[in-house]
């Protein structure tokens, strides 16, 4: 047969097709304008230009989903500090990983006999992760325990940890800057009692500040003279806050409060200011007598006996529904918990004497290599973003966005993100513009960083993966270009 019965004939298109081709060829050379790596949106440069940024220390990729077309990416190879665009990072691979259905728990347990009402042995805190044992979750336990018959314990509170190996790394980090009392910078373990943090209520009137605990314990002692009362408005009570001076005895604590505090002002704070172990033993001392029970003994680190018998249990949401919070206000304490939960479940093969980190960091990098995904430039320490160490470029970012739009799990991811000019951490942020409602973005800000990571939406409504960074000491400042460059995608992407 002759070729070219089998093969149609080629002809060019007549006068009037090419006068219509030729502007879709022109739209093709425009986007490839676009996509020149050297070239900043103008609205971009800007921002950079009055902050006095150079453009070396912008990062960013901006990947088309569902459809081909160009992506455009500026530096996205670069090993970026990410601040808490890391979180994205750990909660990808834990949905995948671990389920978006995984649980945690805390277990209260009994080891000795009752005699009477007396336990005649421990009471043990199991700890298994838990982002939500709070004092209700704890207070409802101990009602429980209460209501087994125990009046008296005779035994100690032995506190386990042993879930995370070490069981207690917060003992060998310095504070991460110079606010290590609030609640950003809390350093978990696998029995988040209460947060590791203390409840307390400051008030003031014109002329003093009283402070109490919530619950009152009789063995911490405040001292506000050196504090200075302000006409600060109560909503910023924080602004003059200094560190306190914390004095620790064998059997009591005396917290000197500095800085200045609103008049008129009444606050209610968590903050970590003393040894957890004591703050975990006098708080369950103090809810146990209000529940009419008695307790003088020790609070111990230890392992839960085979023995031992659970008397009540806390257990959490689903993660999926931690990730939430966790994302829309950038909760580093649960994030840290998410990423340890991926080193206790990992199957991946590891030395006995691994820790828990080494796990999560082998278990999102094995992630990586199964999505083909290159980690190169990728630094592992937390996985919430706040440290120092941590690392990534935005096209490793970019990809893992990708990977997770086309999961299952994509409404999970979804749905913890903050939305532009709405909600979390985006919420004062993109208000009035084309991204407003519509994008959906993590946050990222150390003293030198400024990222934001997510999805995007143009004109059309299709999705793109947008990543950027700052890595400057004035990355906040420059803070504006990183708003300009959603905004650019959000209208279409526009010349240059």
């Amino acid at each position: 047969m002759p070729i070219n019965q089998v093969l149609p004939r080629f002809s060019w298109p007549s006068t009037r097709r090419r006068v219509r081709i030729l502007p879709l060829l022109a739209l093709l050379f425009v986007g490839l304008a676009q996509a020149d790596p050297g070239r900043l949106p103008k609205e971009v440069q800007a921002a950079l230009d009055k902050a006095q940024v150079g453009s070396d220390a912008f990062a960013a990729v901006v990947l088309p989903l569902y459809r081909p077309g160009l992506s455009w990416e500026h530096r996205a190879d670069e090993s970026m500090q990410p601040g808490s665009t890391m979180k994205l990072v750990t909660s990808i691979v834990a949905l995948d990983r671990l389920s978006p259905t995984l649980r945690s728990r805390t277990d209260l347990l009994t080891t000795g006999p009752l005699e009477g009402d007396v336990l005649k042995g421990d009471v043990v805190l199991r700890g298994g992760a838990d982002p939500h044992l709070g004092l209700a979750q704890v207070m409802q336990m101990l009602l429980e325990l209460r209501e087994s018959g125990v009046r008296e314990i005779s035994g100690d509170l032995v506190l386990d940890r042993s879930l995370f190996k070490p069981s207690r790394f917060d003992r060998h980090l310095p504070p991460f800057d110079e606010s290590p009392e609030f609640p950003y910078n809390v350093i978990p373990d696998a029995l988040q009692f209460a947060g590791n943090l203390m409840g307390l209520e400051l008030q003031s009137t014109d002329s003093a500040v009283k402070v109490r605990t919530v619950p009152a314990l009789e063995e911490v002692e405040f001292v506000t003279q050196a504090m200075t009362l302000t006409a600060t408005p109560c909503k910023d009570w924080d602004d003059d806050w200094k560190l306190p001076v914390v004095t620790e005895s064998s059997d009591r604590v005396r917290i000197e409060l500095r800085g200045g505090f609103p008049r008129q002002c009444t606050v209610r704070a968590e903050l970590q200011l003393f040894e957890r172990d004591r703050m975990v033993g006098w708080t369950f001392r103090a809810l146990w007598a209000r529940l009419g029970g008695t307790w003088q003994g020790r609070v111990r680190e230890g392992v839960t006996p085979e023995s031992a018998r659970v008397v009540a249990s806390h257990v959490a949401p689903p993660w999926k529904e931690v990730l939430r919070p966790l994302n829309k206000h950038s909760d580093n304490a649960h994030t840290r918990l998410l990423y340890l939960l991926l080193g206790v479940h990992s199957k991946i093969a590891s030395s006995a004497d691994a820790t828990t980190f080494e796990r999560a960091d082998r278990e999102i990098r094995d992630w990586l290599q199964s999505q083909k995904i290159a980690s190169d430039g990728l630094v592992l320490d937390n996985g919430s973003g706040l440290s120092r160490a941590e690392r990534i470029t935005p096209r490793t970012l970019a990809l893992m966005l990708k990977k997770a739009h086309e999961s299952r799990y994509a409404p999970d991811l979804l749905m913890s993100l903050p939305v532009a000019g709405e909600d979390g951490s985006m919420r004062n942020r993109l208000k009035n513009s084309a991204a407003t409602g519509w994008a959906r973005l993590k946050t990222g800000s150390l003293r030198n960083v400024a990222a934001l990571a997510g999805i995007v939406y143009d004109p059309r409504r299709r999705p793109l993966v947008v990543v950027a960074m700052i890595n400057h000491d004035d990355a906040r400042k420059a803070r504006p270009a990183l708003d300009a460059l959603v905004e650019w995608v959000a209208r279409g992407r526009p010349m240059f």
